[in-house]
């Protein structure tokens, strides 16, 4: 399978402190990865630079083949997938949801000028289907819930079909119901056969979806593990990550971890 993501001996330096330190890592398109680690470990800045949203301070990444500092990020960045809170903080609230999936075709996040084709339309419906959200199309995006509100983020991401999926929290602060039903709808996308190589961010295990198929600890910046979900998430591994000694439970794929 093709890389869609390759760092090598990336770090990141701001303001004289190492937010990254010498991560070397690669996700082919076949992958679905989770990184975990503590608050400042590292993890939205590495899904910055998977997301050309900033360039590292040394070393080099590859992002769908496309080298950082040698591509134009406007025409890389419509080709992948991304999904946050800080997307969603740029959204008119507004915004009907039809709409807000509708402008990932132009990666603008407010319906202004642009044209857009019946195909478009159509194809914005369906992945609304998708996602379980036909029946908040006309809704405006400030009137949802949080939980409708990342579901309607992350059709959007997938819209255009991107080569990459990169997913920043997706269930945090979601209740109970939301979250299952989240980590569900992610579960079968990731599935899929036609589903591209996958990124996402979390602070805690149960909320790993059932298919994902890689993990990566971070933990000061440093990668303190890395590889299949099965051999990453263990209570030795995610206590050294999180400094607490650590019991660590799966039920058929998913994962829940408790301080001893």
């Amino acid at each position: 399978m093709a890389s869609v993501l390759e760092l090598n001996d990336v770090s990141v330096v701001r303001d004289g402190n190492r937010i990254l330190d010498s991560i070397t890592w690669t996700v082919d398109s076949d992958e679905r990865w989770v990184i975990l680690g503590p608050n400042g470990a590292g993890k939205t800045t590495l899904l910055s630079i998977a997301s050309a949203s900033i360039h590292p301070s040394s070393g080099t990444a590859l992002v769908l083949g496309e080298k950082l500092g040698k591509v134009d990020v406007f025409e890389l960045r419509p080709r992948i997938g991304f999904a946050s809170t800080a997307l969603a903080k740029r959204i008119p609230a507004d915004e009907r949801v039809v709409n807000v999936v509708l402008t990932a075709a132009y990666s603008v996040t407010g319906r202004w000028n642009e044209t857009y084709e019946e195909l478009d339309v159509k194809r914005a419906r369906r992945v609304l289907a998708e996602w379980k959200l036909a029946h908040l199309e006309n809704r405006r995006f400030g009137d949802l819930s949080d939980g409708e509100q990342k579901r309607v983020q992350i059709a959007r991401a997938v819209m255009t079909d991107p080569e990459m999926l990169l997913l920043d929290e997706p269930a945090a602060s979601l209740d109970l119901g939301a979250r299952e039903e989240l980590l569900q709808l992610l579960s079968g996308y990731a599935s899929a056969p036609s589903a591209p190589g996958m990124v996402m961010v979390t602070h805690h295990v149960e909320e790993i979806p059932s298919a994902f198929t890689h993990a990566l600890l971070l933990a000061n910046g440093r990668v303190t593990a890395s590889g299949r979900i099965s051999d990453v998430i263990t209570a030795e591994n995610l206590g050294s990550t999180f400094g607490l000694d650590l019991e660590v439970t799966e039920n058929d794929g998913r994962y829940t971890a408790r301080a001893r």
